[in-house]
């Protein structure tokens, strides 16, 4: 079986995820101006947080280039309040802990092996959305080390 993941062009899923302060956020809230979305699988392990933090580091970088960035992954709000908090992280973070939520319509809750043990999990991924809403980039199986640089670049190409 393999499925339909949304690519280049394609329309960014428009569903809602939950922040640590309890609101409700989407693209749609970022209309009209680009967005870096990027999932990672689970608050407070080593390679999400360098990349948090990385993500972190470039946010005036970002900003500047008139970018949004939010991080999310199925962490519930809670957790991620405490992520945010024990980093000092700055960038956006958002809970997609809900079935059926943007990691479902993007393909990144996807099958994952680990010592043999297969398991559902976040595909650690990154997608640059344009001020349309339609996807610009994707990068899918990423490597944290001088991603969030790559990311970046990509966003001022834009």
């Amino acid at each position: 079986m393999t499925e339909q993941r949304p690519d280049v062009g394609d329309a960014f899923p428009d569903i809602a995820m939950e922040t640590p302060e309890g609101e409700m956020l989407s693209i749609s809230d970022f209309s009209g101006r680009p967005v870096v979305v990027f999932f990672y699988p689970k608050a407070n392990t080593p390679g999400c947080t360098t990349e948090a933090k990385d993500f972190s580091a470039l946010l005036p970088e970002f900003t500047k280039a008139g970018v949004a960035v939010l991080g999310a992954s199925k962490d519930k709000p809670a957790a991620q309040a405490k992520f945010i908090a024990k980093h000092e992280l700055t960038v956006d973070i958002a809970s997609d802990a809900e079935e059926n939520g943007v990691t479902d319509a993007l393909g990144v809750w996807t099958e994952k092996q680990n010592y043999g043990r297969s398991y559902m999990g976040i595909e650690r991924s990154t997608f640059l959305v344009g001020p349309n809403g339609k996807i610009a980039k994707v990068w899918r199986k990423v490597r944290v080390k001088g991603h969030a640089d790559a990311v970046l670049e990509a966003a001022r190409a834009l």
